[in-house]
């Protein structure tokens, strides 16, 4: 259902240092920069964008969440997060509460962003 999702930035370049890392262990790459704009995805088109705070005051916190390949794909995301200096909101684990195969870890992203991976496939 979603074509895009965009997110304004406090601090564009630690958001793209951020997410060029994280992303890169679930197969998503830096696609497209429009100056401070930058698109995230698998090619050919993004479907994740960050850029710059331009509009509205204070910090609104977002639910992101990735879908990785496999469960080890949750935990290299996971780990290059907080190897990154996000802070662990929760370690990797099964969700029996959302479905018996739903394994996500969660972090913050620089902003303070809910940031999840996520993979929806049993063992």
């Amino acid at each position: 259902m979603l074509d895009h999702l965009s997110i304004q930035c406090a601090d564009i370049g630690a958001s793209a240092a951020f997410y060029d890392r994280v992303l890169a262990t679930i197969g998503g790459q830096r696609i497209m920069d429009f100056g401070d704009t930058i698109g995230y995805g698998v090619p050919p088109m993004p479907d994740f964008w960050i850029g710059p705070q331009t509009t509205g005051h204070g910090f609104r916190e977002s639910h992101i969440a990735f879908s990785a390949p496999d469960r080890a794909g949750v935990d290299e995301f996971f780990e290059a997060a907080r190897e990154a200096g996000a802070e662990v909101l929760h370690r990797p684990r099964l969700w029996p509460e959302y479905h018996p195969d739903y394994y996500g870890g969660f972090v913050r992203d620089p902003d303070g962003n809910n940031v999840e991976a996520v993979c929806h496939l049993s063992e």
